[in-house]
């Protein structure tokens, strides 16, 4: 991995690097995606069926759209009774979690007979999506559908492409029906967006869509915005750990190269005081380089977007990592907790060297839907309330409404909305 001295200079042009990989920066795409989103608002299942057998060479159709009980409980048999065990309590750990974040309706009834208050309540329908391309993530099965059930939604649609042969990834299905999916279709790429923002015959049109995809799915996404909610456009992977001279360099290389191995466009950043350290960390990487299954994959996504930062101290190792703003950020220092305190943008912040990424992806309970690209300056995690929508309740009595009609007529007649101050004076008119 290139070593490079932290400054002003390297980085700013490492941020503009991070920025191209982001899926708004994709716009030879973004024609095609539009293509595809608009056939199948207006042609539904013709065209999701159509662009199945053009992208997957499936003859789609509408009796075997659908995954049935059987194709789920055939699934369970070709997963090692082990594996289903372990998705189980994954998928504990996350409900656990998750269960902490649930907001209650509240109201405040006061002497003078108002009532305000905020009446929280589940979305209807929320839809899933869940790659099957290059890999396939039951992970992310559970993450994107056991908040939802949390939350209390209604029904779950889940879409996920399929083989030629018309088969799910079998740890898809089992993580589906482990996590409580209601309905699951053979649909990927963007006509599976759009299917479930607008709703075809075959599929039901959502009211919020989250899970990750390629860029043609983050694109769709980003089209449907407005229809219907969506979760956010994810960019690649990307991780940032910062390190002082106590960490193991093994550790950090390795924690390196786990999101490295995503993809070609995937981030791998170590930001460090020790030089020491950097060089050790370079060498392990290019040792574990060798050794792992993905390692063209990998070489590619260091090659291109992996970096190791030498600051002159702590401080300016944490304001690059907040300028950073990585989705999963990693903290090996002599006291991680203390380092955290001054962190302000990350998607799931790692402490500690027995707390490596992949705890996040698959096990604590946390969600791994992250914000990425920078967005954590302003996004959070996947969590319940992506499911949850807050209705305000307001209730006046007269004798409430007295004692704020005039400032309130005031305010209305400022802006010109004679209508709005004459909806409140008419109430206190003298008959």
């Amino acid at each position: 991995m290139r070593i490079i001295e932290l400054t002003k200079e390297t980085k700013k042009d490492i941020l503009t690097d991070l920025l191209k990989r982001s899926p708004s920066n994709y716009g030879q795409y973004e024609k095609t995606v539009s293509e595809i989103v608009e056939s199948v608002k207006a042609d539904g299942d013709e065209a999701v069926f159509a662009y199945t057998k053009k992208f997957d060479n499936f003859d789609l159709n509408a009796d075997n759209i659908r995954v049935t009980k059987e194709e789920i409980e055939e699934a369970y048999g070709q997963i090692d009774k082990e594996l289903v065990d372990v998705y189980r309590r994954a998928a504990g750990n996350i409900r656990e979690f998750h269960a902490k974040q649930l907001r209650n309706s509240w109201f405040d009834a006061r002497p003078d007979g108002s009532i305000l208050g905020q009446r929280v309540t589940p979305i209807d329908k929320a839809g899933v999506y869940v790659p099957g391309g290059k890999a396939a993530y039951p992970s992310s099965v559970l993450m994107n559908i056991i908040p939802a059930k949390v939350a209390g939604v209604n029904r779950i649609i889940m879409t996920t492409p399929c083989s030629r042969e018309g088969k799910v990834n079998p740890g898809t299905l089992v993580a589906a029906d482990i996590a409580g999916a209601d309905m699951i279709f053979k649909v990927g790429g963007a006509q599976a967006i759009a299917a479930m923002a607008f709703g075809t015959r075959s599929i039901p049109r959502v009211d919020k869509i989250t899970g990750p995809g390629n860029i043609f799915v983050a694109l769709a996404k980003k089209a449907v915005y407005g229809h219907v909610s969506i979760d956010s456009v994810a960019g690649p992977s990307e991780i940032l750990v910062i390190a002082d001279e106590t960490a193991n360099p093994r550790y950090v290389a390795a924690d390196l190269l786990s999101q490295a191995e995503h993809d070609e466009l995937a981030s791998a950043i170590l930001i460090t005081t020790s030089r020491k350290l950097a060089e050790k960390v370079s060498e392990q990487a290019a040792i574990f380089t060798n050794e792992l299954s993905r390692k063209e994959i990998i070489q590619k996504s260091l090659d291109n977007y992996g970096y190791i930062l030498i600051a002159r101290d702590m401080e300016e190792a944490v304001d690059a990592a907040n300028e950073i703003a990585s989705e999963h950020l990693e903290i090996l220092t002599k006291n991680p907790f203390d380092t955290m305190t001054k962190i302000k943008n990350a998607g799931a912040i790692f402490l500690g060297e027995y707390s490596s990424e992949p705890l996040g992806d698959y096990f604590a309970g946390p969600n791994h839907i992250l914000p990425t690209n920078g967005t954590a300056k302003f996004f959070s995690p996947l969590n319940v309330d992506d499911f949850l929508k807050k209705s305000s309740i307001i209730s006046y009595s007269r004798e409430a409404l007295e004692k704020a009609h005039k400032d309130i007529e005031a305010f209305a007649e400022s802006e010109g909305l004679t209508a709005h101050a004459n909806s409140v004076k008419v109430r206190f008119e003298r008959s």
